[in-house]
């Protein structure tokens, strides 16, 4: 048995993406899916969703743990419903449980560096964790999640100077999924 099952009765998302925010897990996901002919979900759109506010004013409002634990009931949830592609917010590696539940599920970590980082979000965006001195604050995150995300990965795709296309391509072809 392959463990990578996609057909009917399979257990788990077809594809889960992790990276950093501003990667392009989102707009990544969306072209898999439908390259794949399934739906699209993001843990981050579902955790507004239910809560009726935006994950900053979340941040503002509750804490960072009142956050994350939002996080990890949101990405259990998907895990156990959706079968398409999954995108996760950048800091849902960092509980144990939610590891775990990536271990045997075909996740690429979407990674860049510093400098598209700037291109991409301009680090002004309202991300909460990068309020202060954000291109040192987000070095640091990275420092902190990459062996997490690399930990959970079956494949790590660049997504440095390719158009969302072509990342993923980039993608299928790591994870043997090209000819699904």
């Amino acid at each position: 048995m392959s463990g990578q099952a996609t057909g009917p009765g399979a257990s788990g998302p077809v594809i889960v993406l992790v990276g950093p925010m501003g990667v392009g897990k989102s707009t990544v996901g969306r072209v898999l899916a439908e390259r794949l002919g399934t739906g699209f979900r993001d843990t981050d759109t579902d955790i507004v969703e239910s809560a009726g506010k935006p994950i900053s004013e979340i941040f503002i409002d509750e804490g960072e743990p009142h956050f994350r634990e939002l996080e990890r009931q949101a990405v259990r949830a998907a895990v156990a419903e959706h079968r398409g592609v999954l995108a996760l917010g950048g800091g849902a590696i960092l509980d144990d449980s939610t590891r775990a539940l990536l271990a045997d599920l075909p996740v690429a970590f979407l990674e860049m560096g510093v400098a598209e980082a700037v291109k991409r979000t301009g680090l002004d965006a309202p991300r909460p964790l990068l309020a202060v001195n954000p291109r040192q604050r987000w070095r640091e995150l990275m420092e902190q999640r990459r062996p997490l995300y690399t930990e959970v990965a079956r494949a790590v795709v660049s997504t440095e100077g390719r158009t969302p296309e072509d990342v993923a391509d980039a993608v299928l072809d790591a994870l043997e999924l090209k000819d699904a």
